[in-house]
């Protein structure tokens, strides 16, 4: 038999404040841009050691709960321009009470409106050069390998570099002049050791419906230790490329090793080629940027998408490993 779902007030179901941690929220992801109505699929096997009741969710700092007598939740939850924070919730049969926080970024548009290009570590032919852009040299080897991988198919990165040297592997996985919105989604894995490393750069490139190419820069510093984002601090027509240091704290050599990390990474555009980057997520934990800065460059480029991923070297010489998988960009 279905069970009803019901909206009514947390406070009236008698149980205290969520104090657990055991509700699997598969979708959607914390960190995620989603349309509204969205999607929420959840489950819960137990709380706090006993048998679950009731599962249920609410938005906010409201007090209206939404909930269904079940160990699972399947439900489209409409919700308001802009940023929230989602609970979804689990009881146990004898009063426990369970929560996992979501964040999430309610964009315009519809669902359908949205495209995602996935699995572009392994789908798409990639290609490798010494990044001229650094202090020293570069040489570097890349193959998409089945161990480690969380999909069977992730690409293995690999540089031996000089004097901070750094090594830059790129692909092109389309077209698109009028995308406005973009969220990058990685997982990565860094082999052991990890000493070797300055930086990882995560970029993208779109070429839009003027001829330019907008540069989505960003990178994990590990000199600065922060992330950083690029500008154009000169014109289109003479540019100045320059990294931005945000006041979100990264250092890859701080990442552990030999596990998979999960990285999201938003941001958008204007028609004048001003971006805005809005949020990181790295692990489930969401820090938000919102810095917005010129970065039209006009490089002569046919209309492409394009993504890097860059390994920057630390020191006089060395070598480092690391692992992408799951690489998909969303844009709408």
């Amino acid at each position: 038999m279905k069970c009803a779902i019901a909206v009514v007030s947390f406070a009236l179901l008698g149980f205290a404040a969520p104090a657990f941690s055991s509700v699997t929220v598969s979708t959607p992801t914390t960190g995620s841009q989603v349309a509204s109505p969205f999607a929420l699929k959840a489950a819960s096997s137990s709380c706090g050691g006993q048998s679950i009741s009731a599962m249920g969710y609410s938005l906010d700092s409201s007090t209206n709960t939404t909930i269904v007598y079940s160990t699972s939740l399947n439900a489209s939850v409409a919700a308001s321009l802009g940023t929230h924070t989602l609970h979804v919730k689990s009881w146990g049969n004898q009063g426990a009470s369970c929560v996992t926080d979501v964040a999430i970024d309610v964009v315009s548009g519809s669902s359908t409106s949205t495209i995602a290009v996935k699995d572009i570590q392994k789908a798409f032919a990639w290609k490798l050069v010494n990044d001229s852009g650094t202090n020293g040299t570069s040489s570097g080897s890349m193959s998409v390998v089945g161990s480690p991988s969380m999909s069977g198919g992730a690409r293995k990165f690999s540089v031996s570099y000089r004097n901070s040297g750094g090594e830059r592997y790129w692909t092109t996985f389309g077209a698109d002049t009028s995308a406005h919105n973009f969220l990058y989604d990685a997982r990565v894995y860094i082999a052991s050791p990890s000493s070797d490393i300055a930086n990882i750069e995560m970029d993208m490139n779109q070429v839009i419906w003027n001829g330019q190419t907008i540069i989505y820069g960003f990178q994990c510093d590990g000199y600065t230790n922060t992330w950083d984002f690029t500008k154009n601090a000169g014109s289109p027509k003479y540019p100045v490329d320059q990294w931005v240091h945000s006041s979100v704290p990264c250092n890859p050599r701080n990442w552990s090793t030999g596990v998979w990390h999960h990285i999201q990474i938003a941001y958008s555009r204007d028609s004048y080629g001003n971006v805005t980057y809005k949020y990181v997520t790295f692990d489930g934990a969401q820090k938000w940027i919102n810095e917005t800065v010129p970065s039209a460059f006009a490089l002569g480029w046919g209309s492409t998408l394009l993504t890097n991923f860059q390994i920057d070297g630390l020191g006089g010489y060395g070598s480092a490993t690391v692992y992408v998988d799951n690489l998909t960009v969303s844009r709408w």
